[in-house]
């Protein structure tokens, strides 16, 4: 198998559950896995259309991250239909909480 990965997609939008977030917004942290079949010549997925995807996704304003991980799965699914697997991660840098946390996270994945 063949795993095409693009990490570390930077998107800063207006999603969260507090007011101040959705006039603010946050920076979130993506990364993409798809799996694609071992067979020459080797399928092509291109990173640009991957990045695309998850920034119109990330274009309307929300409050939970979750939705945003399944909708960024199912037009990844959508316009690569080859893909055996797929495995997006969605991180929140510096959520605001009270303390530290480097960022909160959500990641689907399926086979």
């Amino acid at each position: 198998m063949l795993t095409v990965s693009l990490h570390g997609i930077k998107i800063h939008a207006a999603i969260g559950l507090y007011p101040k977030e959705l006039i603010k917004g946050n920076t979130f942290e993506i990364d993409v896995d798809l799996t694609l079949p071992d067979a020459q010549p080797w399928p092509f997925a291109d990173y640009s259309l991957i990045q695309k995807i998850v920034a119109d996704i990330f274009q309307p304003p929300g409050q939970l991250i979750e939705p945003f991980v399944l909708k960024i799965h199912d037009a990844l699914k959508e316009t690569f239909p080859i893909a055996e697997k797929i495995k997006v991660t969605i991180r929140k840098l510096n959520p605001p909480m009270p303390g530290e946390a480097a960022y909160a996270q959500v990641c689907y994945e399926t086979p």
